[in-house]
């Protein structure tokens, strides 16, 4: 089995143009690795005030979540749960 077959490319309208996204799970890792660089630039800017020390932890806690999805996609990655049709069933 190839890659292509394990991960077909996710294609959308938009208006006139398609927006291919291939390599799906690698793509998910990239914005959730983005996600948790804002998460804790946002919560290291909040600690410079004194008042929005509370949120800052929440987003450091946020980012910090995130970072337990990084091995989350890359195990989906590797593993693919697939339906075997009946006529190949052993009965």
């Amino acid at each position: 089995m190839t890659d292509t077959n394990l991960d077909n490319p996710l294609t959308l309208q938009l208006g006139h143009e398609q927006l291919v996204i291939r390599r799906r799970y690698e793509v998910l890792s990239i914005v959730n690795d983005f996600l948790i660089a804002i998460w804790f630039f946002v919560g290291s800017v909040l600690f410079l005030f004194p008042s929005q020390e509370t949120l800052a932890v929440w987003f450091f806690i946020v980012g910090s979540f995130q970072f337990l999805i990084r091995p989350t996609l890359r195990l989906a990655s590797h593993i693919h749960l697939q339906r075997i049709p009946s006529s190949q069933w052993n009965n």
